[in-house]
């Protein structure tokens, strides 16, 4: 619940897909085992989301009346945030005991990450889980444990980090901006924002020993947008951003090495490469 000066602001996003929401929303409050406060934002529910998220207790709500993009929301929860941690998370996503206590950890204890994310079942990457037993929330925090106790201590440096769920300080999110809004609605902005980190000095980490569950695309579901096509425009935005050489189309069939832009870039310019929250 909030708190005076809460630990962690835990921003999450909604438009339509309300049973996604409930599930989200009743996982953090169960599970999160460090003083925190939700931001919640909706952009432009119709599916009485808004009116769900106005009897939570001790939660900021955000209603937009149109749709601001996964940057644009973001980016409010995040000039409402008072915690020392940011913390991204989709709604179409259900953590699990210890889940932020964890991924705060590898950050307290190795200054050198600038972002970490946990492992998931339904996300692209060196983060996914590609097989799970589970077939209800019960079994799945029972996975959820036992993959813990099997990695515990244990992460590594992946090519990027996935947007589901980010977590990082709020100190890296007024030295490097927030989330770049020319990525509408939704895709690429993530992969921006884990450049500029790397660009500023820090790594992204993949907390080996967490483990969260992700529906996946549950806005694009809810709202009936088609994702690929989505994600072939900000392709092409990001490619256009970061004068990769490539097409868009390329780009998603291919992908794209981080550590060559990074090496090019090489200097972290405030006007460049700082997004203003």
């Amino acid at each position: 619940m909030r708190v005076v000066k809460p630990t962690a602001s835990i921003i999450v996003l909604s438009r339509n897909g309300l049973d996604y929401t409930k599930q989200c929303v009743e996982s953090i409050y169960q599970h999160t085992d460090v003083p925190f406060e939700c931001i919640f934002v909706d952009n432009g529910s119709t599916d009485g989301t808004v009116n769900f998220l106005n009897t939570l207790d001790h939660a900021t709500v955000i209603a937009n009346e149109e749709n601001k993009g996964f940057a644009g929301g973001n980016n409010q929860g995040m000039k409402q945030a008072c915690g020392d941690y940011i913390v991204l998370l989709n709604n179409d996503t259900i953590v699990t005991p210890h889940w932020l206590s964890r991924l705060i950890a590898w950050l307290e204890n190795d200054k050198s990450i600038g972002i970490v994310g946990p492992r998931s079942n339904n996300v692209y990457s060196a983060q996914r889980v590609p097989t799970v037993p589970y077939s209800s929330q019960d079994d799945m925090h029972a996975f959820a444990a036992q993959w813990h106790e099997e990695r515990k201590g244990k992460g590594f440096i992946p090519h990027k980090l996935i947007g589901h769920c980010m977590v990082f300080s709020a100190a890296l999110m007024e030295a490097v901006g927030g989330l770049d809004e020319r990525f509408f609605p939704g895709n690429y902005e993530d992969d921006d924002l884990c450049l500029r980190v790397n660009i500023y000095g820090k790594k992204l980490w993949v907390a080996d020993d967490v483990f969260i569950h992700h529906y996946g695309h549950g806005t694009f579901k809810s709202n009936q947008i088609q994702y690929n096509t989505s994600s072939l425009k900000n392709a092409e935005r990001f490619v256009e951003k970061w004068s990769i050489g490539i097409s868009g189309f390329e780009l998603e069939r291919f992908g794209y090495d981080p550590s060559t832009i990074v090496k090019r870039e090489s200097i972290f310019i405030p006007d460049r490469h700082r997004i203003p929250v």
